[in-house]
């Protein structure tokens, strides 16, 4: 539904008029779920003033699930999702249909879908699309100058011996795309992480992870090259896969919304077969 205003109304009028079988609950429904748009920008304020030749749109509620996507949150720039493990997040050499980026543009066609970072295939959790391009370029501008909280949970192998630090290594990818930490500065580019352990088993730490830089692999090829590898990461120096997957999970992301600027948090349930081994997770 949409209107172009041709006279000041407040936004709750401006709905009345509208939708005016709807009851006033209803309207109010749609303002708290974040279905009334302004001018493409979402707006929840009843009493805020509409101004003529302004326009209203209601949008359809966020489905909770697109297929194997869990809808976050989503509004006219933006979506977020919590992508399961063993997923693509975007088109490969060897799969183009079934992943994160196709199924939503399948779903939204003929709207585009903006990747604006990428998980690997095997790490599930919280993930970014854009809708507009003008969204798009101030995401990317956001990542590219880290003002973006990324918070990663992670099973690894053997107990840790300090409860909190940070990594620093440079990372290269050679020609069979195998990632490689090293110390020496001209090697590849620099890679920082921080971690926390949270709780420790007899063979396993689990530990958060929060990225200052977002390289490929850094988290999996940090942990590997400090003697800790992710659980499951057969690539990247794990011995065994219990769970029969990578245990690594995005389970946090914060960033100011690239067109009004709010502060967004977003947060993913740590993954129920990681808390087998653990008696507090």
């Amino acid at each position: 539904m949409k209107l172009t205003l041709d006279q000041n109304l407040s936004l709750l009028d401006a709905l009345t008029l509208l939708s005016p079988n709807s009851s006033k609950t209803t309207l109010r429904s749609w303002l708290k779920e974040g279905r009334v748009y302004v001018d493409e920008s979402v707006e929840k304020v009843s009493s805020k003033l509409i101004k003529k030749n302004q326009t209203i749109t209601v949008g359809a509620r966020p489905d909770p699930y697109i297929q194997d996507l869990r809808v976050l949150y989503e509004d006219s720039h933006l979506i977020v999702i919590d992508k399961p493990s063993g997923l693509l997040s975007v088109t490969s050499a060897f799969e183009k249909d079934n992943t994160a980026h196709a199924l939503l543009k399948k779903h939204f066609r003929p709207r585009k879908v903006y990747v604006v970072h990428r998980l690997d295939q095997d790490t599930s959790g919280v993930m970014l699309f854009a809708f507009s391009e003008r969204a798009y370029e101030k995401l990317k501008e956001i990542f590219a100058e880290h003002h973006i909280v990324r918070e990663y949970i992670a099973i690894v192998e053997g107990r840790m011996e300090q409860s909190q630090g940070k990594w620093e290594s440079y990372l290269y990818e050679d020609e069979n795309y195998f990632v490689h930490s090293s110390l020496n500065p001209e090697r590849g580019r620099l890679a920082i992480t921080h971690y926390q352990v949270i709780e420790m088993s007899k063979h396993y730490s689990l530990v958060k992870f929060t990225l200052e830089t977002g390289r490929k692999n850094q988290i999996r090829v940090q942990c590997k090259a400090a003697g800790h590898p992710v659980l499951g990461d057969l690539k990247y120096g794990s011995s065994v896969t219990p769970v029969r997957r990578l245990c690594l999970h995005a389970q946090g992301l914060g960033f100011n919304h690239p067109i009004n600027g709010k502060p967004m948090q977003f947060k993913s349930s740590l993954p129920q077969a990681f808390k087998k081994y653990f008696k507090n997770a």
